[in-house]
């Protein structure tokens, strides 16, 4: 058993390779470890905070997901757009902040969608989507 971690082992594996003229950076193991952690940096805080923004919450319950989001008190319903998918909620028009779309844990009946607002707080009651009952019994063929 090698007493090497994984990374010692591609370093090892680098150092051995023929590589072209200009590729003599791959062999830097710092040059990749810290492109690698800032791609990742930048490309999760934003795709989470895209999907899931922190100000909503989401509940599940045994036919319903419920979403609530935080307008305020000076919120203009007519101007607010909210527009649903089986699997995410887009908000657009809330003053001071650009649209947010906010992914569903489950897949919903967009039709299903019931919307209240109580001062303060948007509230979406979504129905699950029921999962299908229908099968196919397939033929095996031999060859």
């Amino acid at each position: 058993m090698s007493s090497k971690s994984k990374w010692e082992e591609l370093e090892d594996w680098m150092d051995g390779q023929q590589l072209p003229k200009g590729f003599d950076i791959f062999r830097q193991s710092d040059w990749i470890e810290n492109y690698v952690r800032s791609m990742m940096n930048k490309a999760l805080p934003a795709v989470s905070s895209a999907l899931n923004p922190a100000s909503s919450n989401i509940v599940e319950t045994k036919r319903y997901v419920i979403l609530t989001y935080p307008l305020g008190e000076s919120a203009d319903l007519s101007a607010i757009g909210l527009v649903v998918k089986e699997d995410r909620v887009k908000l657009s028009g809330i003053a001071g902040k650009s649209d947010e779309t906010i992914k569903l844990p489950k897949l919903v009946l967009p039709r299903s969608c019931h919307a209240e607002y109580d001062g303060a707080v948007l509230k979406i009651k979504l129905r699950k989507r029921p999962s299908s009952k229908r099968v196919h019994h397939a033929t095996i063929h031999g060859l």
